[in-house]
């Protein structure tokens, strides 16, 4: 199954809410990933542009953005980012048809 990385900025107001009254909230991130067909691999609270980052396995890209799009609907996010991740043999696959594809650069 693929791997995906979310990413996630709460809104001001999911972080006084979550300051008065803190939650794990992973119980609530693996419900939703198993509901689409997915698994929780490990969730994380971050420093910088986004406060919590989740890698999960998703049974493809349809589940995934539904994923996505449930989080930002629930008004707690004001940004997230997915980034869908290829295994290294998946990697050095897409390298050998990218020397395949006959590309040039413009000149």
């Amino acid at each position: 199954m693929p791997y995906y990385l979310f990413q996630a900025a709460y809104t001001p107001e999911a972080w006084a809410t979550l300051s008065k009254k803190p939650q794990d909230r992973r119980a609530v991130i693996q419900a939703a990933a198993e509901k689409l067909g997915g698994k929780l691999q490990g969730a994380w609270l971050t420093f910088g542009d986004y406060d919590v980052l989740c890698l999960c396995e998703m049974p493809d890209n349809a589940s995934a953005a539904a994923f996505a799009i449930a989080a930002s609907a629930g008004g707690a996010l004001k940004a997230s980012k997915t980034t869908p991740l290829l295994s290294f043999e998946e990697g050095l696959e897409a390298m050998k048809k990218a020397g395949k594809s006959g590309y040039r650069p413009p000149k």
